[in-house]
């Protein structure tokens, strides 16, 4: 068997194109100071022993930081999403990422580089809060049940 280069895998990357994982890599290269202030305190398995990957291709996007045991994505917003029609792109982008069953949660720029550790306190505290897909409901039932 000839080895053709990385293999991807489909749950991992979600069937990312070759374009998005070269977007990726270029992202990758050109962090802003807040990104680079947060994937500091995530990479390295530094917050509560969980994998980030950062500039993650997952489907048709791009996430900042991604937990794939978990299934969280963490973006990090500037100024520019303020701007109606990239609001409505986000929303739109954090509803496919629900249909996907991927949580998806939001901290602007400002708030990484002057509350990093109330950021990181808000990240470990939704983790904590996660249900596992398998766990049982508040009702006493399983999954399917």
């Amino acid at each position: 068997m000839a080895y053709l280069g990385k293999t991807r895998d489909f749950l991992l990357h979600l069937d990312a194109s070759d374009e998005t994982f070269q977007r990726a890599h270029v992202l990758r290269h050109s962090m802003t100071e807040a990104e680079k202030l947060l994937w500091a305190a995530l990479k390295n398995r530094k917050l509560d022993g969980l994998k980030f990957r950062r500039q993650h291709p997952l489907h048709l996007y791009i996430a900042d930081f991604y937990c794939h045991e978990k299934r969280l994505i963490i973006e990090v917003d500037g100024g520019i999403h303020n701007k109606s029609e990239i609001r409505e792109h986000d929303e739109n982008r954090t509803a496919e990422f629900d249909r996907l069953g991927i949580t998806v949660i939001r901290f602007t720029n400002e708030q990484i580089t002057q509350t990093i550790d109330k950021v990181l306190e808000e990240i470990n505290s939704h983790i904590q809060s996660m249900e596992f897909p398998n766990s049982p409901s508040p009702s006493g039932e399983g999954v399917g049940g």
